[in-house]
């Protein structure tokens, strides 16, 4: 919910004052452009693309002025969502970590410098292709909170550890994959995201 443009196709009038977090275990991890295998719990299994951040070194309750010092390259991942079985337990009023946290629904890419790419964390423009057609596009700019915010925020309650990668939220345009999608990701034009859906 860090994005106006998702946040309005989701259907989400809540005005926030602060970040929505969730979390996600070891075990969700996809890397290395290995496959993504849609379970078999979902029949609707949507891709968010996001920006993410790597965590360098160990930091609790971080300054926004000093979270900068806390991350040194980033790289483009996909927040898969079990979409049915999410809109479900929110129905229920229940927890929905296991529509967002399951087995390898952290896909990630490969990760750059900020230095070495030149990159200003605040205005990073990504997009997502799913068979050669752009399918999302977003760009830092127009996150509802930014970067060094969102650490601030998060390391209050946990303590952050070298390591520990930070999903920074997903614009507009998010959709069912499919089986035998090809999908990359690219960060200013980079692409540093590419595997398939099986």
């Amino acid at each position: 919910m860090n994005y106006p443009t998702h946040n309005k196709e989701m259907q989400h009038a809540l005005l926030l004052s602060e970040p929505v977090i969730f979390m996600k275990s070891d075990a969700s991890l996809l890397k290395d452009g290995k496959p993504f295998y849609i379970p078999d719990f979902s029949s609707d299994v949507q891709y968010e693309a996001e920006v993410v951040v790597k965590i360098n070194r160990l930091g609790k309750c971080i300054n926004r002025k000093f979270a900068c010092r806390y991350y040194d390259e980033i790289t483009i991942g996909i927040d898969m969502t079990a979409r049915d079985l999410q809109r479900k337990l929110r129905k229920d009023g229940l927890p929905w970590e296991i529509s967002k946290a399951f087995d390898y629904s952290a896909v990630i890419g490969k990760f750059v410098s900020i230095e070495k790419e030149n990159l200003n964390m605040n205005t990073i423009p990504f997009h997502l292709e799913i068979d050669g057609e752009t399918v999302q596009q977003g760009n830092t700019a127009d996150m509802i909170f930014k970067t060094d915010e969102i650490i601030e925020y998060v390391s209050r309650f946990v303590t952050l550890r070298m390591g520990d990668l930070i999903f920074t939220g997903t614009p507009a345009g998010i959709g069912k994959v499919e089986v035998n999608n090809h999908i990359q990701g690219y960060i200013n034009n980079r692409k540093l995201l590419d595997f398939m859906i099986k």
